[in-house]
């Protein structure tokens, strides 16, 4: 009579015939009176005992089979559906399927833990991404008092780039277990990697805080009380700006800066004028002055010169001198010159002074008044008096155009491209190079030197000389004691120099 095999479950039952085997699992079924069936149940018991070890997966497997994957020291069961691994996780590249809740698998491409919930993946750790460490570490490090601070560290592929911590303290370097790379103080709060001590707080290289921070105690390593608001611009002390200088407006309208290190601008770099405005007594903003590109001016009283209303310094300020070119315009206050010591005491409210004080221009010849031109360019006077107690140079020169530039004391003659040029023996002395003539005549000839012509002058003598020895025009404006045609003068002074020296002489031309 035929076996009935059932499963514990019932779910499953093999019938197995008289004198036959049943292989539709990984174990032999054996019918009654098969021969031999000592040898196949042995074998059964023996695959049971080693829960069918070896690489390949049991080809007839049932639900509630073990199996140890020898390839992969795993001792596995079938669900029913797959083999799933007993007492440790999923071990693949992929991401498994098929796995309960609370089951874990292995990612051996990450090399990272997971655990199932029942609808993804859960990562356990380590936090990490890439072949380095990338996590969040908790550790403890020596300061250098010798005790131990706890701190977190964030560590990005093996690189530290900020710790967390409740204290303030200095790292002890020289311990190797301590030591963190780019840390020497860690500040309570977070300390970024490179914010070295000595740096005052402030981070090099590229490690920075991005975001929105409500509020900081310093902006590029200075207090934020040394900073200015915009809307309480407010300075305490002497503010200072490289020489580049202050722009104030969009276009680079206003600025004041130093050029060459010691030139003070003030530049409307789109405009052609600045104005100065001013509050007067009674607190109208007035505008007294302008300047041009070309041009100092009166200001405006809105859109109304008023020169009245500004003036060059006052009674009470008044300038020392004015120097220019020309004066166009009408003196009201100023109308002559002072009197040799006269007073300056002009009337309070119109400034005048009173005129028996002052010497009145005039064109005619009035008594007690100052000569000036009329129309023609004249000056009338009845006659010019006075002594000549002294004159501070010697000589009677005149302007003559010379062919080069000649140094004083050269002895001159007519002749050369020019109308006169260095004299020598053979030529007649019409003079010598002056230096400060007491009288020039021909003044304004141009390109032209002074030549002196009577009166006591130093002359390029070459050779010794005694005073009162005749002095002649020898070779390249230079005089000798030679005797020539060319006399020049007579010697003030003697001199026992061979060379060429200058020599005080009487003009004799």
């Amino acid at each position: 009579m035929a076996y009935t095999i059932d499963t514990y479950s019932n779910s499953r039952s093999w019938k197995i015939e008289d004198g036959t085997i049943d292989q539709t699992t990984d174990l032999k079924l054996v019918g009654k009176n098969y021969a031999g069936y000592g040898e196949i149940q042995n074998e059964n018991f023996v695959f049971l005992l080693e829960n069918f070890a070896g690489q390949v997966e049991p080809p007839r497997k049932v639900q509630g089979q073990i199996w140890f994957d020898s390839g992969n020291s795993k001792l596995k069961f079938y669900d029913g559906l797959k083999w799933r691994t007993t007492g440790g996780a999923e071990v693949s590249s992929t991401v498994p399927t098929g796995l309960k809740q609370g089951d874990f698998w292995w990612d051996t491409g990450n090399e990272q833990l997971y655990t199932y919930n029942g609808g993804d993946f859960v990562l356990i750790g380590p936090q990490s991404a890439g072949s380095g460490q990338t996590q969040i570490v908790s550790r403890s490090v020596r300061d250098t008092t010798g005790g131990s601070r706890n701190i977190i560290t964030a560590v990005v592929e093996d690189e530290t780039i900020m710790a967390f911590s409740s204290q303030d303290f200095t790292i002890d370097t020289s311990d190797v277990d301590s030591n963190i790379t780019g840390f020497d103080r860690i500040r309570p709060g977070l300390t970024l990697k490179n914010t070295i001590n000595s740096s005052g707080g402030v981070t090099s290289g590229a490690f920075r805080l991005f975001g929105t921070a409500s509020n900081s105690e310093k902006l590029g390593g200075i207090l934020a009380t040394d900073y200015v608001q915009a809307n309480n611009p407010s300075f305490t002390g002497l503010a200072q700006f490289q020489e580049a200088g202050l722009q104030i407006g969009d276009s680079g309208d206003f600025t004041i800066k130093v050029e060459n290190d010691i030139n003070a601008i003030i530049e409307n770099g789109n405009g052609n004028q600045i104005i100065i405005r001013a509050k007067d007594l009674f607190g109208n903003i007035l505008n007294p002055v302008r300047f041009f590109y070309n041009a100092v001016t009166p200001g405006l009283v809105g859109n109304t010169q008023t020169v009245a209303a500004t003036t060059l310094g006052t009674a009470d300020y008044r300038w020392p001198s004015v120097f220019a070119l020309e004066y166009k315009g009408l003196g009201e206050v100023s109308k002559g010159i002072m009197k040799p010591g006269a007073s300056y005491d002009p009337d309070p409210v119109s400034g005048t002074v009173a005129n028996g004080d002052l010497l009145l221009p005039s064109e005619a010849t009035a008594a007690a008044t100052v000569p000036i031109r009329d129309v023609n360019g004249d000056i009338f006077a009845r006659r010019f008096q006075g002594i000549a107690t002294e004159a501070w140079y010697a000589d009677l020169a005149e302007m003559y155009s010379t062919d080069e530039e000649y140094p004083v004391g050269t002895c001159m003659a007519v002749g050369g491209d020019a109308e006169t040029t260095a004299a020598k023996a053979s030529t007649m002395c019409i003079g010598v190079i002056s230096a400060e003539p007491a009288y020039l005549m021909n003044k304004g000839l141009e390109d032209g030197q002074a030549v002196g012509l009577k009166g006591r002058v130093p002359v390029r003598v070459s050779g010794p000389v005694s005073k009162g020895m005749a002095v002649y025009a020898w070779q390249d404006g230079v005089a000798s004691t030679i005797q020539t045609i060319g006399l020049v003068g007579i010697a003030l002074e003697s001199s026992t120099d061979e060379s060429e020296k200058l020599i005080e002489c009487v003009l004799k031309v």
